[in-house]
């Protein structure tokens, strides 16, 4: 599930491309479609959160993965690893001695700016939990303004913290002891945000994503994707329901996503119950 360490490797992988100019150009969504970057150096490529950003000369092309998207970067030839229908970017670069082809498959966003216009664009983020700089106390101001919305709900909210995904989500809410339907007005903010800056860091290189500090399969996560299974601390069932969340990077509005909790180790609010039989939740409205 593409997160925050998803597209900083992504960058890290793309990365050599820059130096490098354009000599081929497919943008292959209807606003772009007649849009050639041609003859364009690509002078910088970075993340922001779940965002990725590549400045071609004045303009800045901002991709988004969603939940399906993929990058593949290949010989200029190369048979495509994934259906030519699925393509929404194509780049050819005149790298040398073999010529590069860039391919954004199933992107859920792809828009081209002004350079100019990114401070006002990036403004509409909270701060970079995966930023070398990044500014834990304008994070904190910000969660910190509705007490009432669910510390989970919270989390994925992009122009609250930018680069949190769901399956993070649920592991911060564990690793914290609480509930992600617990109101933010009733959380340890700081000790949210210093967890959240911690695991999403220590695997910001890693290509297998490690929250339970073992990296065997199936023993990676404490919770997500857990429903039903033994809490790894106490036993106890995990419990698997949904909660309401936002995803600013994607301008899809309020989302309905899976969360996963132990009913011991992150004590359940009054509003919520579950039938332990089935280990799934439900909410009392």
């Amino acid at each position: 599930m593409p997160e925050g360490d998803s597209v900083y490797q992504l960058a890290r992988r793309l990365h050599p491309l820059v130096g490098l100019s354009v000599s081929h150009t497919s943008l292959r969504v209807p606003q772009l479609a007649t849009v050639s970057l041609n003859g364009r150096v690509l002078r910088a490529l970075w993340p922001y959160g779940k965002n990725l950003y590549m400045q071609f000369d004045e303009q800045i092309l901002h991709t988004h993965l969603k939940m399906e998207g993929t990058w593949a970067l290949h010989p200029v030839g190369t048979r495509w690893r994934a259906p030519g229908f699925s393509a929404r970017v194509v780049l050819h670069f005149d790298a040398h001695p073999t010529p590069l082809e860039l391919v954004g498959h199933d992107l859920g966003l792809v828009r081209l700016m002004s350079a100019t216009d990114y401070p006002a664009h990036i403004s509409q983020f909270g701060p970079d939990v995966l930023s070398p700089t990044f500014d834990h106390e304008a994070a904190a101001r910000r969660l910190r303004r509705r007490p009432e919305r669910a510390i989970g709900a919270a989390l994925l909210d992009q122009s609250m913290l930018a680069g949190v995904g769901n399956e993070y989500r649920a592991e911060i809410c564990f690793l914290a002891g609480v509930h992600p339907g617990v109101p933010t007005g009733e959380v340890d903010v700081d000790t949210i945000l210093d967890i959240t800056r911690r695991v999403m860091w220590a695997n910001r290189l890693s290509p297998v994503r490690v929250t339970t500090g073992v990296r065997r399969a199936g023993e990676t996560t404490y919770v997500f994707g857990r429903g039903g299974k033994p809490c790894r601390r106490c036993r106890t069932p995990i419990v698997k329901d949904t909660l309401g969340g936002v995803d600013r990077g994607g301008e899809v509005g309020e989302l309905e996503r899976f969360i996963w909790w132990c009913p011991t180790c992150q004590p359940t609010p009054p509003q919520w119950r579950w039938d332990s039989r089935l280990s799934e939740a439900s909410r009392w409205n």
